[in-house]
Parts: structure tokens; C-alpha cells; sequence
């Protein structure tokens, strides 16, 4: 049980561990682009990753993301860009929610010169398994602000590729099911890649 845990720690430590270790050897030279389209999900429906924006106040602005799956995951790759036309932002703060505040790993990378925002999360490295169940679950709020103190008119997100390559990912459980009726995933069909879906605030 423990090998294939770390089997699937290893998958998703290359899609967020290792840009957070390079990113201080290349910090300012990352380049947004917009990932390619691969919705894959082999244990059911593909999953759905939710971004609702929020108006906190004229200058700072709110990004709350929740996730609905049909699996128990155990870790998320969330990369994605934020702006408001030529106000200069920057993604000030993330807040994340009970159901993954307990988890092992917690990344918040900020690059406020192209505006972008990579999380990380990994349910469990060396502690109790631990995983989020399915339905629709709360998972972050980030918080933006204006950098210049001017009011925010609107604000737009979209999913992005950082670098080195994290794209929007999550990673289900290796073992789903509870015993005797347990199921084992092979690495590859534990990758899963959901839906983007931003809600706007109502005018």
C-alpha cells in the first residue's frame, strides 16, 4: 500500500514540487500560454474544476475554486492567469477551505509581473491517508488586489500553462473503494484532467 502511495506522490510531485524548486532559478522568465485541451477522466464523468468570482471591495477582488469529482482525489495542479484590463493586479493572499487545509502540502506561487497563480496540493506524503470525497467541494479562496490602489471594474481568470509545464490537473486515489470492495488504479488512469468552469458576479 505504501509503495503505491508513493507511486502516486511521485506522479504529482513532478507536476508541482519540482516547478516550485526551479522557479527560484528562473523566476521572471515564465511564460503564460494556453494549455491544451484534454479532458480525461477514466473512472467516471469528468470532473469539474469551479471558479466563482467575487467583489470583496473596489480594490480587492476574490477567486473562490471548488471541485466536483465521482472518485476520491488526493491532489490538484492549479495554474491560472487573472487581469483587468490595464490595472496592474496581483494575487495577494489564498485561503483554503477544512476539507484540504489538513493536507501534507500546500503551494501558493504568485507571479505578479505576468499575473499568474500556480496551487499545489497533496493530500498525504507522510501522514494517515487522507483524500477529498466526492461531490462538490470548497478547496481555495485566492484574493486579489490592485497594485496602484485603483478600483477594480472587473476581473477575468482563465486556466494557463506555467512553467515548467503545469497545467490543470488533479490525481485520484490509487485504492478507491472501501475494503472488501476496493479498486486499484494503475499511475496513468490516476492522472485526471477536468472541466475549467468560471462564474462571473451578477451585474
Amino acid at each position: 500500500m505504501k509503495q503505491l502511495r508513493l507511486i502516486l506522490l511521485c506522479t504529482l510531485l513532478s507536476a508541482v514540487l519540482l516547478p516550485a524548486a526551479i522557479w527560484s532559478q528562473t523566476e521572471g522568465k515564465t511564460t503564460p500560454a494556453k494549455p491544451e485541451v484534454r479532458l480525461v477522466d477514466s473512472l467516471g464523468v469528468v470532473d469539474t474544476m469551479f471558479a466563482e468570482i467575487g467583489k470583496v471591495n473596489e480594490n480587492t477582488w476574490s477567486v473562490a475554486f471548488s471541485y466536483f469529482c465521482d472518485e476520491e482525489v488526493v491532489g490538484f495542479s492549479v495554474p491560472f492567469t487573472y487581469k483587468s484590463k490595464l490595472n496592474r493586479l496581483v494575487a495577494d493572499s489564498a485561503k483554503f477551505s477544512d476539507k484540504v487545509s489538513g493536507w501534507d502540502y500546500k503551494s501558493f506561487r504568485v507571479d505578479t509581473a505576468i499575473q499568474t497563480v500556480t496551487i499545489g496540493l497533496i493530500a498525504n506524503i507522510t501522514s494517515a491517508p487522507k483524500a477529498l470525497l466526492p461531490g462538490r467541494q470548497p478547496l481555495f479562496t485566492v484574493y486579489v488586489s490592485s497594485l496602484e490602489g485603483k478600483p477594480i471594474e472587473q476581473l477575468g481568470i482563465d486556466t494557463t500553462t506555467t512553467h515548467p509545464g503545469n497545467i490543470l490537473m488533479a490525481v485520484a486515489d490509487m485504492i478507491q473503494g472501501t475494503p472488501p470492495d476496493t479498486v486499484r488504479l494503475s499511475p496513468l488512469a490516476t492522472k485526471i484532467y477536468p472541466v475549467w468552469m468560471v462564474t462571473e458576479p451578477k451585474k
